[in-house]
């Protein structure tokens, strides 16, 4: 092949990419409402042995999954353990502290094609609650953005992944936040989406009315209710934990969340 012809075939491809991501891709998510794909790796990273028996063991999302989409997860992990500093404070960081927390961040973003977020750039652990500089109070977890920093007590981080079936999930509650401040902030596709249907998510916090009715029916917990980023969070952690009472009971609000983090039922087929 002759330097010419490779420079022309070059052209060729990055004229096509950019016309795939400036014009076919707006339409697409205008007639979809969805990135025009979600995952593409062509050199997938694979996890060990060790540390995927632990999303086996622990991990009920990841063990539902096709084959190919757990192929999908075990690289957005490796993927997040490679680009966040794990420290601990007072505690050994192991590998279960690793990939529960990266798990428990890919089954919240697997939806979305950016997924490695830049408002953070560190996992901060602690054996049990911590006294925060924040607000000089005890801390069970939080998102520091000022120093760029996710902070769990693993007790009740581990708390949270365990019991699946009460609502309240540290590592899903905390990763909320910082999404919601991402989306808020960024311009990609998915971000895009996710805060047009925020703004619908977030009536049912300002609406009186709808508002009214989601208390009445009890099934948010309380502290839902304090602002509107706490609203998101705890709704987050409801979608995940329980999911069929969440559609029964609010079908609308349900199905606005799922296409804000562009969630498939088609994953687990």
């Amino acid at each position: 092949m002759s330097l010419q012809l490779f420079i022309t075939i070059l052209f060729g491809v990055l004229f096509l990419v950019i016309f795939i991501f400036k014009v076919i891709e707006p339409a697409y998510l205008l007639l979809f409402n969805k990135p025009i794909y979600i995952h593409w790796y062509p050199f997938a990273k694979k996890l060990k042995l060790s540390q995927r028996q632990i999303l086996v063991n622990d991990f009920p999302f990841y063990n539902r999954l096709s084959h190919e989409r757990k192929a999908y997860f075990e690289h957005r992990v490796k993927e997040f353990i490679g680009n966040y500093s794990f420290i601990g404070k007072e505690i050994v960081i192991t590998d279960q502290m690793q990939m529960l927390i990266a798990g428990t961040y890919v089954m919240l973003t697997f939806g979305m094609r950016n997924y490695l977020i830049r408002l953070f750039d560190k996992i901060i652990i602690y054996p049990s609650c911590y006294f925060s500089t924040v607000n000089q109070e005890y801390h069970k977890g939080e998102f520091n953005p000022k120093i760029k920093a996710i902070v769990f007590s693993w007790e009740d981080f581990l708390l949270g992944h365990s019991t699946s079936n009460d609502n309240i999930n540290l590592g899903l509650h905390e990763f909320s936040h910082v999404l919601h401040f991402h989306c808020l902030k960024s311009n990609d596709p998915s971000a895009i989406i996710f805060f047009d249907e925020f703004k619908e998510v977030i009536k049912y916090y300002t609406d009186p009315n709808l508002n009214n009715v989601l208390k009445q029916k009890g099934y948010f917990r309380l502290y839902a209710y304090g602002n509107q980023f706490e609203f998101l969070s705890v709704i987050l952690e409801h979608f995940f934990e329980t999911p069929h009472v969440f559609k029964a009971t609010n079908p609308e609000l349900y199905a606005h969340i799922v296409v804000m983090i562009n969630f498939n039922e088609e994953y687990f087929k």
